[in-house]
């Protein structure tokens, strides 16, 4: 049997009108400090933006979830933030803020075997992803 290892977990949410306090979630940020795992899931469902905001600048809403992406994997578009220690990146990208791009307050869980990949797609099917459907009756 394997050991469970604890994640911290943000969701990443668009907020085109701060004012009004709408937001759509868009992505996960998860961390496993045990397993030196950092990584972002972002699905950008334009459409439910748009619903909110018919103005949102699509392309700026992109580039900025992108830079999330890049920060998770160190890379250099991500800039100097990309450089630092995982953690000290996941506390930068979680930290609060009143912009378009936002995050949930940080959430811990828990993953068997190491499997803080299998954890971020679970909360990405459960937090972030379209619900289906419900079935209508005969």
């Amino acid at each position: 049997m394997h050991a469970a290892d604890v994640y911290d977990y943000a969701i990443v949410r668009v907020v085109p009108r701060a004012e009004r306090e709408e937001f759509i979630n868009v992505g996960v940020i998860l961390s496993c400090q045990r397993a030196g795992f950092l990584e972002a899931a972002i699905e950008l469902d334009e459409a439910r933006l748009l619903a909110l905001d018919a103005h949102a600048d699509l392309d700026t809403v992109r580039r900025h979830l992108r830079a999330i992406v890049a920060i998770c994997a160190g890379l250099p578009e991500g800039g100097p933030v990309a450089q630092l220690p995982y953690r000290a990146r996941f506390h930068w990208l979680t930290a609060r803020r009143s912009s378009i791009i936002q995050t949930s307050p940080v959430h811990t869980g828990l993953c068997i075997g190491a499997d803080a990949g299998g954890a971020l797609d679970a909360i990405m099917a459960r937090m972030v992803r379209a619900l289906p459907a419900p079935r209508l009756p005969g």
